[in-house]
């Protein structure tokens, strides 16, 4: 199907293409539909041609050295997948299939290099567009993969923060239990040997306020801390769940085609049982 030049002006990736590039370019690329289920290419594939999703929904996935299928990616409106097979002229290293009904802009290296030997400057408009997505994938990469949660949180948390942490660490430690009854008895001791000169008699009135301080700063600084454990287990708990979420996908993805085999051997069977073959 034409590609009108209507629609390619609505892709990022050619937004920077003047009318008569556009023009050029439209007389070259085609407009597939995809039905749902229908595989766009395969790993492997040699055709060369690349795709701008146009609406509908792709997954583009690739299978590790376990041989479970990884989802790379699931391209949105104005999106583009497998460009770097059709520029290199390599067999695509990924898969791609239409979940839905799905249109897409199919581009061949061909297609590119016509444009550019009509229209030399759309190269660098091209690019120009290449690069910044190219940035904007880098930099989504750096920071999913070189942050570590943790460490993002120690290195925004503030000085009175960190007092907490160290607070509620000392005060939950066998140290301060220690250290602290050790004082009290020096100074019930101190207080007692001292009799009617002691600054603190029985019932010690003084030892209790001093209690009774502590106790009021302690508490308010070890719940500060508490809510940044909270924090961190919370973090911990999204983490495990997109952990989950992503093996449960990998899984129900093994059921439907496990299910998409059934269903072939049972129409093979029906077409044998058809011409009489048992």
């Amino acid at each position: 199907m034409t590609c009108s030049p209507e629609v390619l002006k609505g892709v990022p990736l050619f937004s920077l293409l003047d009318d008569d590039e556009i023009a050029v370019l439209a007389a070259q690329v085609e407009l597939k539909i995809f039905q749902p289920r229908e595989r766009i290419y395969k790993t492997g594939d040699t055709r060369g041609q690349a795709y701008v999703m146009i609406s509908g929904k792709v997954r583009v996935t690739a299978v590790d050295d376990d041989q479970q299928e990884v989802i790379v990616d699931e391209p949105g409106e104005g999106d583009f997948f497998g460009f770097a097979s059709m520029i290199e002229q390599t067999p695509h290293r990924t898969s791609a299939i239409a979940l839905e009904e799905t249109t897409c802009i199919e581009v061949s290296r061909d297609d590119i290099a016509t444009l550019l030997q009509r229209k030399p400057h759309a190269g660098m408009d091209l690019l120009t567009t290449l690069a910044r997505q190219f940035h904007s994938a880098q930099a989504l990469i750096q920071m999913r993969v070189t942050r570590n949660p943790n460490e993002l949180i120690e290195a925004e948390a503030t000085t009175g923060e960190h007092v907490a942490d160290d607070v509620a660490r000392f005060g939950g430690s066998w140290t301060f239990i220690i250290a602290f009854g050790v004082v009290m008895i020096i100074y019930t001791a101190i207080n007692i040997a001292l009799r009617n000169n002691a600054w603190d008699p029985y019932p010690f009135i003084l030892l209790n306020l001093f209690l009774s301080m502590l106790a009021a700063i302690q508490a308010p600084v070890i719940m500060m801390s508490q809510n940044r454990q909270d924090t961190k287990d919370r973090l911990r708990g999204e983490l495990d769940y997109d952990v989950n979420r992503r093996a449960a996908s990998d899984i129900q993805g093994l059921a439907r085609k496990l299910n998409l085999l059934d269903e072939k051997i049972d129409d093979v069977s029906g077409l044998l049982r058809e011409k009489g073959i048992r």
